[in-house]
């Protein structure tokens, strides 16, 4: 049975009423198209649980997408992923969702955790830096300018036997790399310090990658040695669960990170210190709105021009945020206020059949192409 909750924004967020779903969904919206002016509105859309589960496109989000392109697969209404998620660079990631959902997707409509890592890369551009988690986390940091980067794999393999578990794991994470190259990488590792580590993504490996990190943080950036000041230490994110393939949440970022600075602490006389990055921060949604201002330039080029380039300076009217983790996706859209609007969707973390108790969406929908069909709607007849 279809239910949908709506929000009030005059009521309070902890009394969600319900309301009649519309019966019609106006599929065509030539008209707002057609207008001179430039959309007032854009989308964000959360991809694991929402738009995806794994690799699978779930609660109708290819024909949902499909809708905010014109007949010739031309982007018209300004949309963007505003994901925790990496592992990849974002135009690996971009292919990747335009084979799985049928529609072109450009590396600039993706933001993931680790796209801020981009902000870094003046600071610690040829220091030496070690990358961890699932993907290509050094790949990632490298096309970023990081220019002196290994992934904790390369580190690690450095040490002999500072992973003390390494021959009772029968899963090989290291690429194959010549005996040259090898010895050349642990002289380097050997006299540099690590200045900086970033977890860019799930760590594949938690008793190495704890250990490993652990090491170099207590000892300056030399493993080994004596108890040195700690290095910066970055996270991508801070989700605690997120919705994988499996029917319950999985163990995310937040739980690597409880862990580690739950170790550290013991081993250590000063407390971890370390920044997280990612959604709920007001400044990611600060950063989508930016985003989708020059998605919205670019999509509107002539006028653009027009205007004497007013680029990136577009005002929403709103901007749409479809996620289905309250306490990430809806309690962002919350701290950054208007123009930003949440959609809470039951496909992922959430699967309640009232509003969130404690982060209440604007909206509860069952899937994302419900969430579309409600904006279309709301926008084309407004």
């Amino acid at each position: 049975m279809l239910r949908i909750i709506f929000k009030n924004a005059s009521q309070s967020r902890s009394k969600p009423q319900s309301c009649p779903f519309f019966s019609i969904i106006a599929r065509s919206y030539s008209q707002l198209h057609s207008q001179i002016q430039r959309p007032s509105f854009g989308i964000a859309f959360d991809i694991d649980g929402v738009v995806l589960l794994g690799n699978t496109p779930i609660g109708g989000s290819s024909q949902a997408l499909k809708r905010l392109y014109d007949d010739c697969g031309k982007l018209k209404i300004p949309y963007i992923f505003l994901t925790n998620g990496g592992g990849f660079h974002e135009s690996k990631r971009a292919s990747e969702l335009s084979e799985l959902l049928g529609v072109n997707i450009l590396p600039s409509q993706v933001v993931q955790g680790h796209s801020p890592f981009k902000q870094l890369v003046k600071r610690f551009e040829n220091e030496l830096v070690i990358a961890v988690g699932k993907g290509e986390p050094a790949a990632v940091m490298s096309e970023y300018g990081f220019k002196n980067v290994l992934s904790i794999d390369e580190y690690s393999s450095c040490f002999d036997n500072i992973d003390p578990l390494a021959q009772y794991k029968k899963w090989s994470t290291k690429q194959e790399v010549d005996q040259n190259s090898t010895l050349k990488m642990k002289n380097t590792v050997y006299s540099q310090r690590v200045q900086a580590a970033f977890v860019v993504s799930d760590s594949v490996d938690w008793s190495r990658d704890i250990q490993v990190l652990c090491d170099v943080l207590r000892t300056g950036g030399l493993p080994g040695r004596e108890t040195g000041h700690q290095p910066p230490l970055y996270f991508a994110n801070d989700d605690l669960e997120y919705q994988a393939a499996f029917p319950s949440e999985r163990l995310g970022m937040g739980a690597f990170r409880i862990a580690l600075e739950a170790i550290f602490n013991r081993i250590h006389p000063k407390a971890l210190e370390y920044t997280s990055f990612g959604k709920p921060s007001p400044s990611v949604f600060k950063n989508a709105e930016t985003i989708l201002s020059q998605l919205v330039s670019s999509l509107h080029h002539k006028l653009e021009a027009e205007n004497h380039g007013n680029a990136g300076s577009h005002p929403f009217k709103t901007l749409y945020m479809i996620g289905d983790n309250p306490s990430v996706d809806i309690n962002g859209a919350r701290q950054a206020g208007h123009p930003w609007f949440s959609i809470l969707t039951r496909t992922g973390v959430f699967k309640g059949k009232e509003n969130h108790a404690k982060f209440p969406a604007d909206l509860v929908v069952d899937t994302v192409e419900e969430a579309v069909d409600f904006i279309l709607t709301k926008e084309c007849s407004s």
